[in-house]
């Protein structure tokens, strides 16, 4: 397993014996304070317009015009998706978010921004990408996710070996996974899950390269929380192998 051990990343076996069962049910609250009448009706109208089309998915001939095709996993308020579309809008993004406010707090931001190139499910992500065609996707952001820090909650962590998988088959050969995370022990499991499953490639030279944000990161205020409470986050990015 991984261990941060002051400015060095170093591997080791500490969590060799840890659950590794997926987790198959969608876990956490879905529905949080009332909303505003503005927020139900975009829930409502607009929701409906982003969403990902029904069967098997080639999101290269839904949006043939685009360069490339971002996921984004768990977006919360939308803060880094709509960032990320604004500056490149060239690019499709998709994000998935479960949470009915969240959602409802980025179709406010998108809604007012208006931007083309977003696709939004209220949806486990899991259960919409597993009909997207192989190696479809140039980039998946995993950013925060959910730690479930009790032991007995660890098989509800996203990354588990079976969605690593997943993901090395969702990504194109050289599309990048990106994943973010201020819980140590987090940080430790997905990397050991995800350099474990042997497709991807951490692109880490320096301890620089999973301390600092990426030049293109947008923080949000959940990750300025984490700053203010002393967590350190840690930006693992990875490659996915293969001939280009």
């Amino acid at each position: 397993m991984a261990g941060f051990r002051g400015s060095e990343l170093i591997l080791s076996k500490a969590y060799a014996n840890s659950p590794t069962k997926p987790a198959l049910s969608l876990y956490g609250r879905s529905k949080g304070k009332t909303l505003t009448q503005r927020q139900q009706g975009l829930l409502q109208d607009l929701l409906p317009t982003l969403a990902i089309p029904q069967g098997p998915i080639n999101p290269r001939g839904i949006w043939p015009k685009m360069a490339e095709i971002w996921v984004e996993i768990g977006i919360g308020g939308g803060e880094h998706l709509l960032h990320q579309a604004a500056r490149n809008p060239n690019v499709q993004l998709i994000g998935f978010e479960p949470y009915q406010n969240g959602m409802a707090k980025t179709l406010v931001s998108l809604a007012t921004e208006k931007l083309d190139n977003v696709s939004l499910e209220m949806n486990d992500a899991r259960g919409v990408l597993e009909r997207f065609a192989d190696a479809s996707l140039d980039r998946i952001f995993i950013l925060y996710p959910d730690p479930w820090p009790k032991r007995r909650h660890w098989k509800r962590r996203i990354i588990q070996p079976q969605f690593v998988v997943e993901l090395a088959r969702l990504l194109r050969p050289g599309g990048t996974l990106r994943f973010v995370s201020d819980i140590q022990h987090y940080q430790q499991w997905a990397l050991r899950r995800i350099l474990d499953n042997g497709d991807f490639k951490w692109s880490c030279e320096t301890c620089r390269d999973w301390q600092d944000p990426p030049s293109d990161h947008c923080t949000t205020k959940y990750e300025q929380k984490a700053f203010r409470e002393k967590r350190q986050p840690a930006y693992l990015h990875f490659v996915r192998k293969g001939a280009i």
